[in-house]
């Protein structure tokens, strides 16, 4: 970067990035499939989400075959049971 003559970006006087991390954990959640494969060699897949302010996972579901509005509307109802306000999937 500098042999093409651009300088470095100024520093920021706003938070690091672990103390954003840190304020906003409580409002992070992750999801994502995992899949496991039975005796009869079938593959069900597992729902899975991250609550990062206290590190539990939550088992949403195991659909045989996840679609997009059976995912979306599994982690709609899981936010609305725990309370969580402000996320939009």
């Amino acid at each position: 970067m500098n042999q093409a003559g651009i300088d470095p970006v100024p520093r920021r006087t706003g938070p690091t990035w672990k103390q954003f991390l840190t304020a906003q954990a409580q409002h992070i959640v992750a999801i994502d499939f995992l899949h496991v494969e039975t005796i009869n060699l079938t593959r069900i897949y597992a729902l899975v989400m991250l609550e990062h302010r206290s590190c539990r996972a939550h088992l949403l579901g195991m659909p045989a075959k996840p679609i997009c509005p059976w995912t979306t509307q599994a982690a709609r109802n899981f936010l609305m049971n725990t309370g969580t306000v402000g996320h939009t999937f």
